[in-house]
């Protein structure tokens, strides 16, 4: 009799389901190497099994259309694998007990991406989220799932580079225009009481505020044109020029002073200017 007809035959005698299995086993029965099972809650599974736990290589589906494909270590996804959701978005990356952890790429519903390191399910560490409504991405550091730390908000045709703090933009930092300029400035953010008649555990409402400071031509900071440079030599040839000539005055003017002291019997020192 197969493991199959088994399992029927003592599901008929309980009456409660507890599942399906076809595939390899062990010595001491145990499900290992590769099989099909269909567990009693319904979802399935098809892949590599070691001593009765999902081990390796395998395919996981949910009875509400989800899926898994990928990696696993004693039941547990953990390594590389893929997770299809319910709503259509995927996951394809590292996993770690379970867990999103480590580099991985998550396609939201919605046509947004995001491309970096995660740390127990959340966006952390460095990362890009692309925003397909704008076509704006964000490239910079994240904390437990919030833009925080260094980074910059990149648009079509200009660029913003700070400092981020729980998804918002705080302290000093600059904004970069395709025009060639920049303004420097400082994100001053403020926290307000949620709106009247909202829930008790409803979090303030943050408000940001960009005050600018200065606006310069990045073409300013740029190394001198040799043009620059030719009138720059040509400056310091004629101020030189002039030192010369007061130099020349003064000496004149010494001697001049000489002279005279010589010819009164006074002991007075030329002074140059």
């Amino acid at each position: 009799m197969s493991d199959y007809e088994e399992e029927e035959e003592m599901e008929e005698e309980s009456g409660v389901y507890i599942g399906e299995y076809e595939g390899e086993r062990n010595e001491e029965k145990e499900r290992h190497g590769y099989g099909k099972a269909t567990l009693p809650n319904k979802d399935s599974y098809e892949g590599y099994y070691q001593h009765g736990k999902r081990h390796g290589q395998g395919t996981y589906k949910f009875k509400n259309g989800c899926r898994y494909i990928g990696e696993y270590v004693k039941n547990k996804k953990h390594g590389q694998g893929t997770f299809i959701y319910l709503d259509g978005s995927k996951y394809e990356g590292s996993w770690v007990d379970d867990l999103r952890e480590g580099y991985g790429v998550y396609y939201y519903s919605n046509g947004d991406r995001y491309e970096g390191e995660w740390k127990k399910d959340l966006r952390h560490g460095q990362g890009t989220y692309f925003y397909a409504e704008t076509g704006s991405k964000y490239v910079g550091l994240w904390k437990l799932g919030k833009m925080t730390g260094h980074g910059e908000i990149v648009h079509s045709n200009h660029k913003y580079v700070g400092k981020f703090r729980d998804n918002y933009p705080r302290g000093n930092g600059k904004y970069v225009f395709d025009t060639g300029c920049e303004q420097i400035g400082e994100y001053l953010t403020s926290a307000q009481p949620a709106e009247e008649g909202a829930d008790e555990d409803a979090p303030p409402v943050i408000t940001s505020k960009w005050i600018a400071k200065t606006t310069q031509k990045l073409s300013n900071m740029l190394e001198p044109s040799p043009e620059d440079l030719i009138d720059r030599d040509d400056e310091k040839k004629s101020e030189s020029n002039v030192g010369l000539d007061a130099n020349q005055e003064s000496v004149d003017a010494g001697n001049a002073d000489n002279d005279a002291s010589e010819e009164q019997g006074d002991d007075g020192e030329g002074q140059d200017e």
